[in-house]
């Protein structure tokens, strides 16, 4: 598991059938870090500080092990103190 914090939504409009209508959101491990897109499967807004899991359990979080996620937000963080990530 990772905190990232969400920057921005993506939005895709042409995507796979499998991939459905979930959305899409760019987050960031550390301040300057690289950026990756996750899969929201919990309603966050960009600011928000998130956990996020990869992999299969990425997939398993985003409704199935065919899902085709390698990154997926599980949970928002209520407190974070932490440096910027």
């Amino acid at each position: 598991m990772k905190i990232m914090r969400v920057e921005k939504t993506l939005v895709s409009t042409n995507r796979i059938d499998g991939f459905g209508h979930r959305p899409l959101l760019v987050v960031q491990e550390k301040e300057g870090g690289s950026r990756s897109v996750a899969v929201d499967a919990v309603g966050c807004i960009p600011g928000d500080w998130v956990i996020c899991v990869g992999s299969s359990a990425a997939r398993e979080a985003a409704g199935s092990k065919e899902f085709p996620s390698d990154l997926t937000i599980v949970g928002i963080i209520d407190h974070w103190t932490g440096e910027s990530a």
